[in-house]
């Protein structure tokens, strides 16, 4: 059987105009202000108007470690979305916007496959709103100002040597990790060592996705450090007097983005911070309005448990006041084989020691996620190369850890194969068993938060910290920011530090590279192991198989 790709059948969608889907929601014409046929953002002044209605119940979506054998969590939150409209539910899904880091650099697409997919997908994967690009606008607008500010006489006394705040650009480049600005005689300023981090690790892209509303959002951005004094005494954005002018230009792209799924159901689709150096999850203004909108609201966190999940529970919900009714955790047989020794190419053939032996690294994912008091629900993202005997023994595992595994067939039937997860899905948010809490109280240090996710969280024997790490967190505790929940910043792919650490591993340690603030989103960021804050390019990056065919279509993204 010859499989459509993702672009085919995004592409073949009978898409109704956004005025339809927002109606779903009750959304009115007014509200609304398009871009194009197919896509909107929802006004301000509505998201105030639906702020006293009761919330509906919010599912969260996560997943194991990531392979490269696949997992489909945004796949799967489409397809969950989609299947409980099918059994008769009122429901909206909730993902981020997709980067071009990562759709030039490996993934090649952010918005689900198959049959489970958001649309316009060629649209969202690209410049979608413009979104991205406005916050990437404002937070160069402040790289430029805090430069501009010390040319023209520094009264603010910012010791050039200690400017914190980095440039970004939405695209993977590791030439401008490290660079020098300023070069080229007097009138260009005082050379000072600089860098990049890609947007998405933007402290602006986190703010966006933290804040309520636009007072919310320039006050955040007034707050954040960008530098200090040769006294060490910070200096502000609300210093620099750019804070304003920034919110002038995320005026538009703090309003939620409306689309729809291919089998037309509302999504909302906004923000886009990556959870392994950032806190993985879409806006709060988008999740929160979806609750006043609909009974139930599927939303996903990035990359494994370990880091989407926790960080959705210990900064998002803490920050916004949520709390999930239910988490399903996606794992698929090829990854368990995977996780179990299996190569890439070995993974068509059954082995069903392979799945037993890789179910580690699920079960480790299901403890965490009940540790935090929500109850869990395994679904087994079907790929045409599974057995019977393979999905059986996923079952069986999950089944001896106390959850239960459903096998969804969404990618390839659409909601026909996720009505059986929805249900059960359903079944147990509305059951109202979840009792959820954050791991760690705020008024633990920040060192002992750091540990509680580290032992916790990943299992690791020990943090290993120098003492100028140790010291900076004590001078944020002493200034007031000792409240402030943990952003651990470490590779995906592993428990560990070291991504090629499959499984469930125990006896290591997780070794704390750098530490940084981030007051106006409101978290400390703690930079682990060799994980970088701007990727780099794979050897055989998407970019060069992404292009226009002759009909003028995009080729390429998957």
């Amino acid at each position: 059987m010859a499989f459509k790709t993702d672009i085919q059948i995004a592409r073949e969608a009978s898409k109704k105009p956004i005025q339809e889907i927002g109606a779903k929601l009750g959304i009115s014409s007014d509200d609304l202000l398009p871009y194009g046929h197919d896509k909107a953002k929802v006004s301000q002044s509505f998201i105030d108007s639906v702020q006293d209605r009761k919330d509906g119940k919010l599912i969260l979506v996560t997943a194991i470690n990531p392979t490269p054998a696949g997992e489909g969590k945004t796949t799967t939150t489409v397809g969950l979305g989609d299947g409980l409209n099918r059994i008769g539910k009122n429901a909206c899904v909730c993902i981020r916007e997709a980067s071009l880091g990562p759709n030039f650099g490996m993934k090649g697409g952010a918005a689900g496959g198959g049959y489970a997919q958001i649309v316009p997908m060629e649209e969202m994967n690209l410049h979608f709103t413009g979104d991205f690009h406005a916050i990437t606008s404002a937070h160069n607008l402040l790289s430029a100002m805090i430069d501009n500010h010390i040319y023209w006489g520094n009264d603010l006394e910012i010791d050039a040597r200690r400017v914190v705040w980095r440039r970004v650009v939405d695209m993977n480049d590791r030439a401008l990790r490290q660079i020098t600005a300023s070069l080229g005689g007097v009138s260009n300023g005082f050379p000072r060592e600089a860098g990049f981090d890609i947007t998405v690790a933007s402290e602006v892209m986190a703010i966006l996705c933290l804040s309520k509303n636009l007072t919310d959002l320039q006050e955040r951005l007034g707050s954040m450090i960008v530098a200090h004094r040769r006294d060490r005494s910070p200096v502000y954005c609300r210093d620099i007097k750019a804070d304003g002018a920034m919110t002038v230009l995320l005026k538009d792209a703090m309003q939620p983005n409306l689309v729809q799924t291919l089998e037309n159901n509302p999504a909302f689709v906004h923000g886009g911070p990556f959870a392994n150096i950032a806190h993985g999850c879409n806006s709060v203004i988008a999740t929160t309005t979806a609750l006043k909108l609909a009974d139930y609201v599927v939303t996903e966190a990035g990359f494994g448990a370990d880091l989407g999940a926790e960080k959705f529970m210990n900064i998002k919900c803490r920050k916004a006041g949520l709390a999930p009714s239910v988490v399903v955790v996606v794992a698929t047989v090829r990854a368990m084989k995977m996780n179990g020794g299996v190569a890439k190419a070995d993974l068509g053939a059954e082995n069903v020691d392979a799945v037993n032996k890789g179910c580690a690294n699920l079960g480790r994912h299901i403890e965490n996620v009940k540790s935090f008091g929500v109850p869990v629900v395994v679904a087994i993202n079907h790929f045409v190369t599974d057995t019977d005997a393979e999905v059986q023994a996923v079952k069986d595992y999950v089944t001896e850890q106390g959850a239960e595994a459903i096998l969804a067939r969404h990618w390839e039937l659409g909601s026909e194969g996720s009505a059986d997860l929805a249900t059960r899905v359903a079944e147990i948010a509305d059951e109202g068993h979840a009792q959820f809490a954050p791991i760690y109280p705020d008024d633990m240090p920040l060192f002992q938060k750091i540990e509680a996710v580290a032992k916790r969280i990943y299992r690791a024997d020990d943090v290993l910290a120098d003492q100028k790490i140790r010291n900076q967190l004590k001078d944020w505790e002493a200034q007031g920011y000792g409240h402030l929940p943990v952003c651990m910043a470490k590779t995906q792919y592993s428990f560990t530090t070291d991504p090629d650490r499959r499984g469930a591993p125990v006896g290591f340690s997780v070794p704390v590279r750098e530490v940084r603030l981030s007051a106006g989103a409101g978290f400390v960021v703690v930079i682990c192991g060799e994980i970088m804050t701007m990727p780099g390019l794979p050897r055989a990056p998407s970019a060069e198989n992404i292009k226009l065919n002759a009909d003028g279509d995009v080729e390429g993204l998957f």
